[in-house]
């Protein structure tokens, strides 16, 4: 048993088994032990503190962080992932339940990214598969720069029609 707090209320005895340190972590996941500290700032993931401070994680948290990953290795930004991860309690093992409401959503974000991605593919094969090359059938064409009133970036390619 560790005797473990989370700075919020009486420090508790957790059988040692169940808290991983932050290398056992990091070797099971393949996840550095830095981004680890910036998941945790970020409110991704959580640690719980024994009496000398050292952090450990609950055992469960190694899905959530390998979900994680996979989110960032398919480009999707953290604060995303940390949307979707939402419903997932962080202070006990997510039932069943805790994990179909968040899928339910991610998948509703990956489809959306999908069909942006997919929109993005259509026109560029569109422009590039034509071979006119003209600037005054372009699809993304932005004559005297009209989109830059709407703000900056790609207007057309990062709109809430492709986003939703």
């Amino acid at each position: 048993m560790i005797r473990i707090s989370n700075g919020t209320e009486e420090p508790q005895e957790q059988p040692a088994e169940e808290l991983l340190s932050i290398g056992q972590v990091s070797e099971r996941t393949g996840v550095a032990r830095s981004a680890l500290h910036y998941y945790e700032e970020l409110g991704l993931i959580t640690s719980l503190r024994t009496s000398g401070n050292q952090r450990r994680y609950p055992r469960h948290l190694l899905r959530r962080i390998s979900l994680i990953t996979v989110g960032r290795q398919l480009g999707i930004a953290l604060s995303d992932i940390k949307e979707a991860l939402a419903p997932v309690p962080m202070d006990r093992l997510p039932s069943e339940e805790d994990w179909v409401r968040a899928t339910a959503h991610w998948k509703l974000v990956l489809e959306a990214r999908r069909r942006a991605i997919e929109e993005l593919e259509d026109r560029l094969m569109g422009c590039i598969g034509c071979g006119c090359l003209s600037m005054q059938a372009c699809n993304l064409l932005n004559p005297d720069d009209q989109l830059s009133q709407q703000g900056a970036g790609a207007r057309r390619l990062d709109s809430d029609e492709y986003s939703e």
